[in-house]
C-alpha cells in the first residue's frame, strides 16, 4: 500500500489524498490517466480494511470504488453511510449485471457514479467536486463577517488556510507562501478587531473537527488523527480554549453555533500568538 500523503516541508497545500480500490484494468486505467500527482494524491488499496485503515489514519477526501470488485465493493461501499463527509465514488460500466452494485451505492449514500469512457477531465472533475477539502473550501471561501477579516492579507490568509481543509499550518509556512516576513504576517493580520493569526487558523481547525465528528465512523480520537492535533486531549484543549466546549460536544455544534460561542471567548483568558497552530 502507497505511503500516506503529507504536506511538502515548505508548507504547500497537500494534495487532495484519494483512496482507489480498483481490481479490473480497466477501472485503474481511467483513475490512472484521470489524476496526476499535482491534482490529488491516490493511495492504491487492496481491501476494505485497508480502507477503514486509512480513513482513520489521516484527512481522505474520496473514495472510488470498483463496481467489479465484487463482494469488497459492497462492504467498501457500506462505509459511506458511516462517512458522510468523505466523497465515496463508484467506477462502473454501467451493464445490467452492475445493477445490484449500483443499487447498493445508492443505498449507502454513494455521492457520484463514474461511467468507464468517460473524458478523463470530465471524470477529474466529478471527484475533484465531491472531494472533502474542495466542499470545505468551497463553503468558507467568504471570511465570516463576524471576524472583521478585510484587508486584502487577511482574506488571503483565511483562504490559505481554509484551503487545508483543518490541516496543521505554521505561521513561517504562511508567511513564506504570501511573500512576507512571519512578523509582518502577524503583526498586520490582528488589526482592527480582527482576532490573532493563531486564533484564525484553531478556529478552522475546529469547523473542520466538527464536521468530521457528525461522522458515525469518526470518535474523537479519530477526529484529532486525521488532523494532525497532537492527541485527542490537544483537541479537547483547542475546542475548549476556542469556543468553551468539550470536543465531545462538536457533534452537535454547527459552524454558526462555533462562532458565536467564538466571539463571547474572543476576549476570555490568554491566548497570545504563538506563531505555531499545531502546539
Amino acid at each position: 500500500m502507497a505511503s500516506i500523503a503529507r504536506s511538502s516541508a515548505d508548507g504547500a497545500v497537500p494534495s487532495l489524498c484519494v483512496l482507489a480500490l480498483l481490481k479490473r484494468e480497466r477501472a485503474r486505467s481511467l483513475i490512472r490517466t484521470a489524476f496526476t500527482r499535482r491534482r490529488a494524491h491516490v493511495i492504491a488499496v487492496k481491501t476494505p480494511a485497508d480502507v477503514a485503515d486509512q480513513l482513520s489514519r489521516q484527512l481522505v477526501d474520496a473514495v472510488i470504488v470498483d463496481g467489479g470488485a465484487g463482494e469488497d465493493a459492497l462492504r467498501t461501499l457500506a462505509r459511506a453511510e458511516e462517512f458522510p463527509s468523505v466523497a465515496f465514488i463508484l467506477v462502473t460500466a454501467m451493464l445490467p449485471a452492475d445493477a445490484p452494485v449500483i443499487a447498493r451505492a445508492a443505498e449507502c449514500g454513494v455521492s457520484e457514479l463514474l461511467i468507464e469512457g468517460l473524458d478523463d477531465s470530465v471524470a477529474r472533475d466529478i471527484v475533484l467536486r465531491r472531494a472533502f477539502s474542495n466542499r470545505f473550501e468551497r463553503a468558507l471561501v467568504v471570511p465570516p463577517p463576524q471576524l472583521h477579516l478585510d484587508t486584502p492579507l487577511q482574506i488571503a490568509v483565511w483562504q490559505s488556510v481554509v484551503r487545508r481543509a483543518g490541516r496543521p499550518v505554521r505561521t513561517d509556512q504562511l508567511a513564506r507562501e504570501l511573500g512576507v516576513s512571519r512578523e509582518h504576517l502577524s503583526r498586520s493580520f490582528a488589526v482592527g478587531q480582527a482576532p490573532t493569526l493563531k486564533r484564525v487558523i484553531d478556529l478552522v481547525r475546529v469547523f473542520a473537527a466538527a464536521e468530521l465528528c457528525k461522522n458515525a465512523g469518526y470518535d474523537v480520537r479519530d477526529v484529532a488523527q486525521v488532523l494532525g492535533f497532537a492527541s485527542s486531549s490537544h483537541l479537547s484543549s483547542t475546542t475548549q480554549r476556542l469556543v468553551g466546549a468539550r470536543a465531545s460536544s462538536l457533534t452537535r455544534l454547527r459552524a454558526v453555533d462555533l462562532l458565536e460561542r467564538f466571539q463571547h471567548h474572543q476576549h476570555t483568558g490568554s491566548d497570545a500568538e504563538a506563531g505555531n497552530a499545531d502546539e
